[in-house]
């Protein structure tokens, strides 16, 4: 008897609701492949609904949320609401109230696709980066006094407990042993300057690791992660980090794996409901044009499917992406694939279903 997944979809904002259109259409060409179903509901939590009704999320939101195995997002971003709304009202609250407590961000770069580095090549770039997700400068931790005035003083904390920074680091070393790559796991933190939440990082970090011989464990420190990312990213396998130093050096991956419109992240909690998403924004300029990429949107529900435990299927969407990129489309970027939206949806399901 085939295995049936409950999944949330949030479509979102902008061209959101596009790319996940594309997303579930190659999800639906491989569960039949594959011997599984796919069970949808659809939220329209995002920018439209705030602006009707001046909710961000209903009081039950999460409450609901948490029966699915799996949530797909499009994006979130509306031209008309003041940024920082959404961004903290639903995905900030998601991940915090969900305790998605990993930022699971491949960076790999597919034949085909332009890189910005000199001279590298697929075989060069593909490590993944483990972000922490609920703790950190996100938190939200802090406070201002005499605001808008010349004295005003504005405190942003960074919080980083035992429990968090070991749970963070002990997945990465699992995720590590489990790619089976160089077995290397590159803690990126700045113990020199940042002396209180990068002891602990760094202790945890080296107490662990005696629990993994076979994992080869070293510390960079960020500013170094990022000239070596641009230099050498031949160099690294899977790194772990904190939430903000997470946030930018996985931007930086995105560009040197060809940009925004190949990367797909997910939002993790092992125990729990995970939540899976391009890493690019809502373009709303592009919205109902059938012209933006749609692969990074695939390529987070390949995730999502290997994340539910159909491998197979997962792999098989990725390796569909791959002979597009290689074969198929002429840029990443909107408008100038070659291919509309619904035709590169088309075409990647068609592959992955025979592949």
């Amino acid at each position: 008897m085939s295995k049936t997944y409950r999944i949330g979809v949030i479509p979102g904002d902008g061209t959101g609701p596009e790319v996940v259109a594309e997303g579930i259409k190659v999800m639906n060409a491989v569960s039949q492949r594959f011997g599984f179903k796919t069970d949808l509901t659809y939220f329209d939590f995002g920018g439209d609904r705030y602006l009707k009704t001046g909710e961000v999320l209903p009081a039950d939101a999460v409450e609901q949320l948490q029966k699915f195995d799996a949530l797909y997002l499009g994006a979130i971003g509306h031209p008309d609401v003041k940024p920082g709304i959404l961004e903290k009202g639903i995905l900030l609250k998601l991940r915090f109230d969900l305790d998605q407590y990993i930022n699971l961000r491949p960076v790999k770069l597919y034949p085909g696709v332009e890189c910005p580095l000199k001279d590298k090549r697929p075989e060069d770039i593909d490590f993944v980066v483990v972000r922490e997700n609920t703790e950190g400068l996100y938190a939200g931790a802090g406070g201002t006094l005499k605001k808008g005035t010349a004295d005003e003083v504005a405190i942003q904390e960074s919080i980083n407990t035992r429990k968090g920074v070991e749970r963070c680091i002990r997945y990465a070393f699992e995720y590590c042993r489990k790619r089976n790559k160089m077995k290397k796991l590159t803690l990126c933190g700045k113990t020199n300057v940042l002396t209180f939440a990068f002891d602990l990082w760094e202790r945890t970090f080296y107490e662990v690791a005696k629990e993994y011989p076979d994992i080869k464990a070293d510390y960079a420190h960020v500013d170094a992660i990022t000239m070596w990312f641009v230099k050498n990213p031949e160099w690294f396998d899977v790194i772990v980090t904190d939430n903000m130093f997470g946030d930018i050096i996985t931007d930086l991956g995105a560009m040197i794996q060809g940009g925004m419109g190949i990367a797909a992240g997910g939002n993790i909690n092992p125990q729990g409901v995970s939540m899976f998403e391009p890493i690019g924004g809502s373009a709303p300029k592009y919205k109902g044009k059938n012209v933006i990429n749609p692969l990074a949107a695939i390529c987070a529900g390949g995730m999502m499917l290997e994340y539910l435990g159909e491998d197979e299927a997962g792999k098989a969407v990725e390796k569909a992406v791959m002979e597009v990129t290689g074969k198929h489309i002429r840029s990443l970027a909107a408008g100038q694939m070659g291919l509309s939206t619904a035709e590169a949806g088309d075409l990647v399901a068609k592959i992955a279903a025979t592949i």
